[in-house]
């Protein structure tokens, strides 16, 4: 007999409740940027297929000289690094990520459970912009039909401020075209109430968390200069021009 529904809505609920706490905890070091969230109300939508697409964002405000010191294809790289880092701190260690040359497995303690696996990362930057995309695989969390379909991104961008001697970046995080299996015959109200919830409590703690500075450093570390990296693509509109989603 399966588990009730009911059942997996309130650990759902304590889950969420869970990684509110461990986000205060991990939020207490000192703070040398400000960051703001800024993701839409409406953040997330649901297609009439089952696509579910994602956008969590926050605008981070820092001295000149600090963004000048990691704006680098290296530290986009860390900062890839430092997002599986935090996953891994706001679960306890209970979710961890195995890195190949082939692949990036987010596992339940170790394999063979692994949650989702997503291909090897790809980058692009120039001077203004830094993108780091994950194209998704496959993996527990993923529905039959969303097999080699979605992906996870981080997107940055540098933005005008008025304010003297600072700096600002506009920091989104993207899940896009991704299928979950909890979403698979089952109401749309159940997977955003769970899965879909504690994915953006998550990530809003991690974009908070940037406001340290603290970047991780990259288990690969490949490039080192701007011009080794692809540019980003120029008919891609900037993370603030994407529109505002809806979860149908």
């Amino acid at each position: 007999m399966g588990v009730p529904l009911a059942v997996i809505a309130a650990l759902a609920a304590v889950a969420a409740a869970w990684f509110g706490v461990v986000r205060r905890l991990l939020n207490r070091s000192r703070q040398v940027a400000r960051a703001t969230i800024v993701s839409p109300a409406e953040h997330s939508t649901m297609s009439e297929g089952g696509a579910v697409r994602t956008v969590q964002a926050a605008d981070l405000t820092m001295d000149e000289h600090q963004l000048e010191a990691i704006w680098s294809p290296r530290d986009l790289e860390n900062l890839a690094r430092t997002y599986w880092r935090f996953l891994t701190r706001a679960t306890l260690g209970l979710v961890r990520v195995k890195y190949s040359e082939e692949d990036r497995q987010v596992v339940l303690l170790t394999r063979p459970f692994a949650l989702l696996t997503f291909r090897a990362p790809e980058y692009q930057m120039d001077a203004q912009r830094g993108i780091v995309r994950w194209r998704i695989e496959r993996g527990v969390l993923v529905s039959r039909r969303g097999r080699d379909q979605g992906f996870l991104e981080i997107d940055v961008q540098r933005c005008p401020t008025q304010e003297p001697g600072k700096a600002r970046i506009h920091v989104e995080v993207e899940v896009a075209n991704f299928y979950p299996a909890l979403a698979s015959g089952i109401a749309t109200w159940f997977y955003a109430n769970t899965q879909s919830r504690i994915h953006v409590i998550v990530t809003h703690s991690f974009l908070r968390s940037l406001a340290r500075l603290d970047l991780a450093q990259s288990r690969v570390g490949r490039y080192a200069a701007v011009d080794e990296v692809p540019d980003p693509d120029p008919d891609r509109p900037p993370p603030s021009g994407r529109g505002t989603p809806r979860l149908r």
